[in-house]
């Protein structure tokens, strides 16, 4: 049947922003065929732009959706996975961010064999949590299941910027370097034995390329041969990207970023480039750093450290611009902006990441850390109790936020609170930073 009728209208709504009713369609269309990974994409996405539409009462949400969420884990574990995938649906229609629960439909999709709608999920979960190494694993799988190598090396390669010794995405990109690298040999194209041997060379050199470890003498080879196409067309954006490619595995961050930054003028709101130029220039800014300080130049070393500092802002603004609903970089600006004493700022990004019930605990500690760097006491005090009360009582942090909480009462002369929140500490480890001279201090 073809459903491109529908998923057009449901594509209109969206973009009219009736979000329910494009949510609606999508979910009509995925009854009638559970492998619809266009609908199954645009049904995230849906999902995603309603969800940022609505402010406040998430948790309540995620409560009420945690019934089919509990039901699909069962289902899943029976094996049922087509009603594990429809149960967990019915879930995220309430929490469409909640990583694990996506997690757990794109596997269930996969075990049932709807392997389009399984690579549409675990696509949204790289987008929606870029540093989720399983989350890309499993889509640079199903990419390369439909046939997709080059795009599945990709997320493999994403994969191994977040855990580089990860053993099944280094054994993915083996295997798929050569099925890339082959997929652009042209044999089918080839009628002359001449180049055949031209393409042959060609693919082999394409699948050295790809190889994590390449001798310094053919990285050298390597550099030369670029430059010598770069010369030819100083335009080539690609050349330039496998060039900046190549300065990488030399370790020269430094001139990776400069022709990052040329070719990034030619693909002026390329998102992936831009992504690419700012980690390039945070390695850069590092190396530096660390070669001031070898070289003791402590006044250079500050300075280029305020400049890493300055852009590591800047980076996560950038993509908070491009993700404004994501509370994970809310929690990382709001925790840089504490480290650079930015405490107001710091706070505004904090208090916005508690709206995601998956970083509330970390947030608001974190708030807590900042109100407590502002002298505001009692309100530390009091987001220190709130992380407490949602907290696992096996929690390791447990220790340090009773501990922050007897050192804020001590400071403000409530001795017998302080003495009893230092106890508690005290009873689970004794030997807590000075945890036990406070209670022979405090006897």
């Amino acid at each position: 049947m073809d459903y491109s009728k529908h998923i057009q209208k449901a594509e209109e709504a969206a973009r009219r922003r009736n979000y329910d009713f494009a949510v609606q369609l999508y979910q009509q269309i995925l009854e009638l065929e559970a492998d619809q990974g266009e609908a199954r994409a645009g049904l995230r996405r849906a999902l995603k732009a309603r969800e940022e539409t609505k402010k406040g009462g998430k948790f309540m949400k995620m409560m009420k959706g945690a019934g089919p969420l509990t039901i699909a884990k069962g289902l899943a574990k029976a094996g049922k996975h087509d009603a594990a995938a429809k149960s967990v649906e019915t879930y995220l229609a309430t929490a469409p961010l909640d990583v694990e629960a996506n997690m757990l439909l794109g596997t269930s999709l996969e075990a049932a064999g709807h392997f389009k709608s399984s690579l549409a999920v675990f696509e949204f979960i790289a987008e929606i949590d870029p540093k989720n190494a399983e989350g890309l694993k499993r889509a640079g799988a199903m990419m390369a299941r439909t046939g997709e190598a080059a795009k599945a090396l990709g997320y493999y390669e994403r994969a191994l910027e977040v855990d580089p010794r990860d053993r099944d995405a280094l054994k993915a990109r083996k295997d798929l370097a050569a099925e890339a690298a082959l997929d652009t040999a042209r044999y089918d194209t080839v009628g002359h034995s001449r180049e055949q041997l031209v393409d042959a060379e060609e693919t082999r050199r394409l699948e050295q390329s790809r190889r994590i470890h390449r001798t310094p003498e053919e990285l050298e080879a390597e550099l030369e041969r670029l430059e010598a196409r770069y010369a030819e067309d100083p335009s080539d954006v690609d050349t330039m990207l496998a060039l900046a490619e190549v300065h990488e595995k030399r370790r020269d961050p430094e001139a990776a970023l400069d022709v990052l930054e040329r070719a990034l003028t030619y693909r002026q709101g390329d998102r992936d480039l831009e992504e690419r130029v700012g980690k390039t220039r945070t390695k850069a800014l590092k190396r530096a750093l660390a070669k001031a300080g070898k070289d003791g130049n402590q006044e250079k070393a500050d300075k280029i450290e305020a400049r890493l500092q300055a852009h590591e802002v800047a980076e996560i603004r950038r993509r908070l611009a491009i993700h404004p609903g994501d509370a994970g970089l809310r929690l990382e600006l709001g925790q840089i902006l504490l480290a650079q004493g930015d405490l107001d700022e710091a706070a505004a990004e904090l208090q916005k990441a508690l709206s995601d019930p998956r970083r509330a605990i970390e947030a608001r500690l974190t708030l807590a850390r900042v109100f407590e760097a502002k002298g505001f006491g009692d309100l530390a005090a009091r987001e220190f109790e709130k992380v407490l009360d949602g907290m696992p009582e096996n929690d390791q942090r447990r220790r340090e936020i009773l501990y922050s909480l007897a050192a804020l009462a001590e400071s403000g002369s409530d001795l017998e609170r302080a003495k009893r929140l230092y106890a508690q500490v005290y009873e689970v480890d004794v030997s807590f930073r000075d945890v036990a001279k406070k209670m022979e201090e405090l006897r």
